[in-house]
């Protein structure tokens, strides 16, 4: 077997990562790590091992990925395997996420299940987002989570024009729009109001982000539309960011296109735990811990 490592470069983390690293070598595993990760050890003054293989991108021959860290860590992984088919499971540090899904305690046992198969694979949609100016794409983006476009700090109300399929929806007057997966659901989409979406829901969500006009409120669409956006006249101080992970300006000039992906992500999915359980700790109902 082969398998990829990605992790937040933090104390408690990386006693982790040596600790997993020695588990998988003694069991004949073949590890390769995200090429970050050398910087990372470099800057803090650890001593990197020259014979730890290393890849900008993930290895197409790789069994799983996993990763260490909260779901900006996930999010960054999502993006280094691509539109590969490759399993990732991730293992939380930190207070608050809904992607990195194992306990630091049960580290070992998980690496344990996947090295014996003893796991299964959950789908999860991501959107493929174009951004157009004119005849040329500027821009060629997969997210997991979510699209965002977003004010400045002291940009006046976006006014956001927004289609679906054919058919003009409204023109948002809001402190900016959120296009998200069921996935997405439970990140910034939540914070704006937006509802909590299963991920085996098949849909897209629509979330305003403080709308001047309250009866704009979060849709949920069926997940084959194609939604286009593009900004008001004269729109300045606006970033369109990808899964939190990407950004860059755009203008009334350039149109936003997006549509359900054609390659999910692959999550592990461990037996005895549900995706419930997990929406129970983290938002702690009924004193869920």
């Amino acid at each position: 077997m082969k398998i990829g490592i990605i992790a937040k470069f933090e104390p408690d983390v990386i006693r982790h990562v040596k600790v997993l690293h020695s588990f998988l070598i003694s069991q004949k595993i073949a590890i390769i790590y995200e090429a970050n990760m050398k910087a990372h050890w470099i800057a803090n003054n650890e001593t990197w091992p020259d014979e730890i293989e290393l890849s900008e991108s993930a290895p197409s021959d790789l069994d799983c990925v996993i990763v260490l860290g909260g779901d900006g860590t996930f999010l960054h992984a999502v993006r280094w395997i691509g539109d590969q088919s490759l399993p990732i499971v991730g293992i939380k540090f930190g207070m608050v996420g809904f992607l990195s899904e194992i306990l630091e305690e049960n580290m070992l046992s998980m690496a344990h299940a996947i090295i014996q198969k003893e796991y299964t694979i959950e789908k999860r949609m991501r959107l493929n987002v174009r951004v157009m100016r004119g005849d040329l794409e500027i821009t060629h983006q997969s997210v997991l989570n979510d699209v965002v476009i977003n004010k400045g700090a002291l940009a006046r109300l976006a006014n956001i024009t927004t289609f679906i399929d054919t058919c003009y929806i409204t023109t948002y007057r809001a402190d900016g729009l959120i296009v998200s997966t069921p996935t997405g659901s439970t990140a910034y989409s939540l914070a704006a109001g937006g509802p909590i979406v299963h991920p085996e829901v098949a849909g897209i969500l629509m979330t305003p982000i403080c709308p001047f006009t309250l009866t704009n409120r979060p849709l949920i669409l069926p997940d084959n539309v194609h939604i286009k956006i593009q900004l008001a006249k004269d729109a300045t101080d606006i970033m369109l960011t990808f899964d939190g992970q990407e950004g860059m300006m755009i203008t009334d000039n350039d149109i936003i296109l997006i549509e359900k992906s054609s390659h999910p992500v692959h999550m592990i999915k461990i037996p005895g735990q549900t995706y419930f359980d997990v929406i129970k700790t983290k938002l702690r109902w009924s004193g869920g811990r």
